[in-house]
């Protein structure tokens, strides 16, 4: 194996090839050691030409070997990732989590890009200095198609405005084979004082900074008017059809923040399905509004019902035990409403709606 030169940002680096090394002749003389000289890794350097936005290369090691890059104009991010096998369940596909996770890579993955700080918060100067975050406000995706073990997928993703308090992230999913659209998702974000946990207005300065990134007209993932990521999601009533109680936040469901990642609230609403629709459907839609945060010692209830779509269910469709019959499971939709709640107190952490389509034969 020949390894070229390299650079590396420490004074002196030795890169170990794990194989054997062989000699003429086919002795083996176990693994190899290669020297190579180094240079400073470079700063990140933000130039602006033409109208579009360049950044200077980066000098991470992760920065050149990662598959991602800021489009031509420098106003979006686009990444390729590889499905793992530990990523997919058990439709053989990635799991709608799979997919969030990938999300939130390319969307940290698009700020670093840019500057902007790498502790988790996607932070500008102006920010850092007055302690202020962005948290997630809502959260949107639609999946059209899953992709499998093994398949190749691109993500791209950009930012823009959003109100005096907000911005907005969106992301369109693509097969990197065929080049077909497979999911497209929306979020809505707010700036909150990172000391007071209060919400607080952009500021003209915060926004400058992050503007210059942004499209110069909105672009949106969902430009149809009246689409699902528009829509409302009204409290559940109570008492809900179906229950998972006392769930319990994982160390593992902690980002680095020290908070429940946003992830975890989607496998915690997916809880509560019951098992027949697991078994005959597949998720679709999922929109969840975030109402508050939850710690590591929390304890939470996940509760949802069918969502009526205008017709009224019949009482033979309910089964003893207050769940739906397989003639109302057996559609090849249907809808849920669902709530997380403090198991405690009760009070709301965020409420949310899923679609589930009829799976397909394969």
């Amino acid at each position: 194996m020949l390894l070229r030169s390299c650079n590396v940002a420490e004074p002196r680096s030795q890169i170990r090839y794990f194989g054997p090394k062989l000699l003429p002749g086919g002795r083996n003389i176990g693994v190899s050691t290669i020297s190579c000289s180094a240079r400073p890794a470079p700063e990140l350097d933000l130039s602006v030409s033409g109208g579009a936005v360049r950044p200077a290369a980066s000098g991470r090691l992760a920065d050149r070997l990662r598959l991602g890059r800021l489009t031509e104009d420098g106003l979006s991010f686009k990444e390729t990732f590889i499905v793992r096998c530990y990523e997919v369940g058990v439709n053989k596909t990635a799991t709608v989590e799979t997919i969030a996770n990938l999300m939130q890579e390319v969307g940290c993955n698009h700020a670093q890009s840019v500057g902007f700080s790498t502790d988790g918060f996607a932070t500008t100067t102006t920010m850092r200095k007055l302690h202020l975050i962005w948290v997630t406000a809502r959260m949107h995706i639609e999946i059209y198609k899953y992709p499998a073990w093994g398949d190749v997928v691109e993500i791209e993703t950009w930012c823009q405005s959003d109100g005096r308090i907000g911005t907005r992230r969106d992301w369109i999913l693509k097969d990197y084979s065929t080049g077909a659209v497979i999911g497209r998702a929306t979020s809505k974000w707010v700036m909150m004082n990172q000391d007071t946990r209060r919400l607080q207005r952009v500021s003209d300065d915060v926004r400058d900074e992050y503007l210059i990134f942004c499209p110069r007209t909105p672009r949106f993932a969902f430009p149809e008017e009246d689409n699902s990521s528009l829509k409302k999601i009204p409290l559940l009533e109570d008492p809900a059809q179906y229950s998972r109680l006392g769930l319990v936040p994982r160390r593992a469901d902690l980002d680095m923040n020290q908070h429940v990642n946003n992830v975890t609230y989607i496998g915690w609403v997916l809880e509560s399905i019951p098992q027949e629709i697991i078994d005959t459907h597949e998720l679709e839609k999922i929109t969840l509004d975030y109402r508050r945060e939850c710690q590591h010692d929390d304890m939470v209830d996940s509760l949802s019902s069918l969502e009526s779509d205008g017709t009224e269910m019949l009482p033979e469709q309910y089964g003893a035990n207050g769940s739906a019959t397989a003639r109302k499971f057996g559609e090849d939709y249907c809808q849920f409403l669902h709530f997380l709640r403090f198991s405690g107190d009760g009070l709301e952490i965020n409420r949310g709606r899923t679609e589930w389509r009829k799976k397909s034969a394969r």
